[in-house]
């Protein structure tokens, strides 16, 4: 069976809008994933050291003493954002294992690409307390002026490295 079409992107962004909406409405935070990721990072942590996890003022602050670090919206956001996608790629016929890549990179060399991408990725938003999404979603439906000269740079940076590895990819 082929896979069902995508659905209208004006459609998703309304819906993108409405669920950014009720996420400010029902926790009083936006969306994003980094903040969760580190309370994941924090809760495996306690489970194999939970003394190192109260001497770290960052890790304690979140998952210190008898606080589960798991115990908060983000965490529950980030596994209902995975269950959804699981759930919407099934019902689309669009759930498969595959290795994207350009024909000038084989999978083998992807995966580390991707894994090394993946760990600046997520470095740089530890670093900057914020993932892209969480910026520039919720800090722009809030106006804050640095998110969007943020996205402005991020945007920009991206067009002009397109250009350098456009060849990897037709």
């Amino acid at each position: 069976m082929e896979p069902k079409p995508f659905i209208n992107p004006y459609l998703a962004g309304v819906m993108l809008g409405v669920v950014l909406f009720t996420a400010f409405a029902v926790t009083h935070s936006g969306l994003g994933a980094s903040g969760a990721v580190s309370r994941l990072q924090v809760a495996a942590t306690s489970a194999v050291a939970q003394d190192y996890v109260d001497r770290v003022g960052y890790f304690a602050a979140i998952g210190g003493g008898d606080r589960s670090a798991l115990d908060h919206s983000s965490v529950m956001m980030l596994l209902g954002t995975f269950a959804g996608g699981m759930v919407s790629s099934w019902r689309n016929r669009r759930l498969k294992v595959e290795v994207c890549h350009g024909p000038s990179i084989s999978p083998r060399l992807r995966l580390p690409l991707a894994l090394l991408g993946g760990i600046i990725m997520g470095y740089g938003a530890r670093l900057a307390r914020g993932c892209t999404s969480g910026n520039a979603l919720s800090g722009g439906a809030v106006l804050s002026a640095g998110s969007w000269a943020f996205m402005f740079a991020v945007f920009a940076g991206a067009y002009m490295l397109a250009y350098f590895v456009r060849k990897l990819w037709n």
